[in-house]
């Protein structure tokens, strides 16, 4: 029996996974879960799975109605709260595996907790191996943990390079739907939040599904790629592929690529993160009819039209503390733009200003990109402030 705590439950990813453990409930037992606010998603999934704890903010819906539910109706469960609350449930609880389902930065800490309690993470969260992907992959092999990789496309890459020598690897290509905007040709100031988040193929996260339409999602997949597979970024490929049927593939030197095909549905790869390093059938996954398919179509990204990935890129080029900066300004930038504070345009420059702001910064230690990190949200927000005063 597979012993699991997933990390933001309430959400998509965390939802999923739930769907998965209760399938897989004689193979899977959940022993652990966090959600931010969604008391009432919180309390069917504790009596689903009865885990020995739970986390989640103070400023959760109905907080001191949900204590007392506790005491009452599960008592043999131990409740945590905060980021504190996080770190202490990820360390003092047993388990094998990690779902770390959290959005961004806040994934750090706790994440850092799981490895050296060593514990295998199924990652679900980019934003984190964006900001401090070689420390956290250095201290999961001093640690002996294994990191699985929960998004589809590296997913895909993983599972393509399976066995294989990395020297044989030329290139990694990403497929990205190219959200809601890689044919848009009106004016990218107009477009809205509920645009938006209107993603033709994927159901995501709101944070994600912005990121999506910015294509910063791509881009911080390749540097994630880059750091999980240990290849320059400049043989991190991308190519837009709006059916979303192949995932991504690996170019090897022979010749030879490799691709994994399915229908685009998230229950797949976080699957395969729990179950690795086998396959179990599933009756969540709709099986592939290549015949049903009129056309599989490939596209250039244009990185003049989508300035995001184009920052991304130059992040990982410049190394250091850039990549935590770009990442730490983005969503602070994507949280006001879902907040109507400012443009969609805005999003880039606001996250290129505040990268050419901080671009000495050199260090690369956890603490160091930490501090970076808060650093450039602080600047980030300031920036906002005067993008608000331009709107009004």
């Amino acid at each position: 029996m597979k012993k699991v705590i997933i990390l933001g439950s309430s959400g998509s990813i965390g939802l999923q996974t739930a769907d998965i453990c209760l399938q897989l409930k004689d193979k899977i037992s959940v022993v652990g879960l966090s959600v931010r606010s969604k008391t009432e998603v919180l309390k069917k999934q504790i009596k689903t799975f009865k885990p020995k704890a739970i986390c989640l903010e103070e400023s959760a819906d109905n907080f001191s109605n949900f204590k007392n539910w506790i005491k009452i109706n599960s008592p043999k469960t131990k409740l945590f709260f905060g980021a504190v609350g996080l770190e202490k449930l990820v360390s003092s609880v047993e388990a094998d595996t990690l779902v770390a389902a959290i959005v961004g930065a806040a994934a750090l800490k706790p994440i850092i907790a799981a490895i050296k309690t060593k514990k295998n993470i199924a990652l679900a969260n980019k934003e984190i191996v964006v900001m401090a992907g070689a420390e956290i992959m250095k201290l999961a092999a001093e640690n002996g943990v294994s990191i699985l990789p929960v998004d589809s496309e590296h997913s895909a890459v993983f599972q393509c390079s399976r066995g294989e020598d990395k020297k044989q690897i030329k290139n990694i290509i990403l497929t990205a739907s190219g959200g809601p905007f890689y044919k848009y040709d009106g004016d990218f100031s107009k477009i809205t939040a509920d645009k938006a988040l209107k993603h033709p193929t994927w159901k995501m996260g709101r944070k994600i599904t912005i990121d999506s339409a910015t294509l910063m999602n791509k881009g911080l997949e390749a540097i994630e790629a880059s750091v999980l597979f240990g290849l320059p970024i400049d043989r991190i490929k991308i190519v837009i592929h709006p059916q979303s049927i192949i995932h991504s593939l690996v170019e090897y030197v022979d010749g030879a690529a490799l691709a994994q095909l399915s229908n685009p549905d998230m229950r797949l790869p976080i699957q395969y993160a729990l179950t690795y390093p086998r396959r179990m059938p599933s009756k969540f996954i709709k099986p592939l009819n290549l015949a049903a398919l009129s056309k599989l179509e490939f596209f250039e990204p244009d990185f003049k039209k989508f300035p995001c990935l184009k920052l991304a890129y130059s992040a990982a080029n410049a190394g250091g503390a850039q990549p935590a900066i770009l990442n730490a300004a983005n969503e602070t930038a994507v949280e006001a733009f879902l907040d109507g504070r400012i443009l969609f345009t805005d999003i880039a420059k606001i996250v290129e200003k505040t990268m050419k702001l901080f671009k000495g910064i050199k260090k690369t230690g956890i603490d160091s990109l930490i501090e970076a990190d808060l650093a450039a949200r602080k600047k980030a927000h300031s920036l906002i402030e005067s993008a608000e005063s331009n709107l009004k």
